[in-house]
């Protein structure tokens, strides 16, 4: 799996192809303190008024607010609102290259 992924980055490098395109990295996208976008992403793990839990490819997103919801939602990318308190990355990749 790693040859594979260094074989695509790579690639991806000499194309010049942004690596979330290239592969499963997410792209997180703040606008301001009300509006996040995610995308590549996995699933919702959690979903409250103050604390939503997205799982993505290489971890999890921890979003910590007050009246978060979850404006869109499509297979490529989740879009959440609400006042943004904080944003938590909890990377998984490290712990499986260990």
């Amino acid at each position: 799996m790693r040859k594979e992924r260094r074989k695509s980055n790579k690639l991806s490098d000499i194309l010049e192809i942004p690596k979330e395109v290239a592969g499963n990295e997410p792209k997180l996208t703040i606008i301001g303190f009300n509006e996040l976008l995610i995308e590549n992403y996995r699933g919702i793990l959690e979903y409250e008024e103050f604390y939503i839990r997205v799982n993505t490819y290489i971890g999890i997103i921890n979003i910590n607010g007050f009246k978060l919801e979850l404006k869109k939602m499509t297979d490529e990318a989740v879009c959440i609102i609400g006042k943004i308190e904080s944003i938590d990355i909890e990377n998984i990749a490290d712990e499986e290259e260990a």
